[in-house]
């Protein structure tokens, strides 16, 4: 067995090729990263559902917009919160992924985690992947690995998030934010 290198908290942007519908320029903060496999949210995938018609004791403490995300195609009718935490130690009820981002326990009371909330975003679903197949999946060009900023967790505009990320890139990955929607109307 090949050894896994750890992308956790790193940033999965999907290259223009990538024809999983789920995926479509989708960009997926990767929580989780080894031997074992992969689990990401998606940042860019907002819902209409509002976090006050699911979790009402968190609406008040999501960002703009003030929506469930959908983070993937697993799990549904489950919910991850995902929060930045400026600063040292975190609140009890909030583990760190990378930086400042972390996982919330959506059991704990919002009261006890809002004083430290920087922001939180709360997701339906994940992006999951067995052992090796997101290995596959970059050797075959369908995501492009980034770092994370903790900005991109609550970005008040997730439909421009795709073109964002890439735009910031120091390499010609920059180039790749032009990429037309539909290549075929040029």
């Amino acid at each position: 067995m090949t050894e896994v290198s750890s992308l956790t908290g790193r940033l999965l942007v999907a290259a223009p090729a990538l024809t999983d519908p789920n995926f479509d320029r989708a960009v997926v903060l990767l929580l989780d990263h080894d031997e074992e496999g992969s689990l990401g949210v998606v940042l860019n995938r907002p819902t209409p559902v509002g976090v006050g018609d699911v979790l009402a004791a968190w609406a008040a403490l999501t960002g703009q917009p003030d929506v469930v995300f959908q983070g993937g195609p697993v799990s549904l009718e489950s919910a991850l919160g995902v929060a930045v935490i400026p600063g040292g130690e975190g609140p009890l009820g909030w583990r760190r992924v990378h930086g400042a981002i972390g996982l919330v326990d959506l059991e704990t009371p919002p009261e006890l985690l809002g004083p430290a909330l920087g922001s939180l975003r709360i997701f339906a679903g994940y992006a999951g992947w067995g052992p090796g197949q997101l290995e596959r999946e970059l050797k075959e060009g369908a995501w492009y690995v980034v770092e994370s900023e903790p900005g991109d967790v609550s970005a008040p505009h997730p439909e421009r998030l795709w073109r964002a990320v890439l735009r910031r890139q120091r390499s010609e990955l920059a180039m790749i934010a032009t990429y037309a929607d539909d290549p075929s109307l040029n």
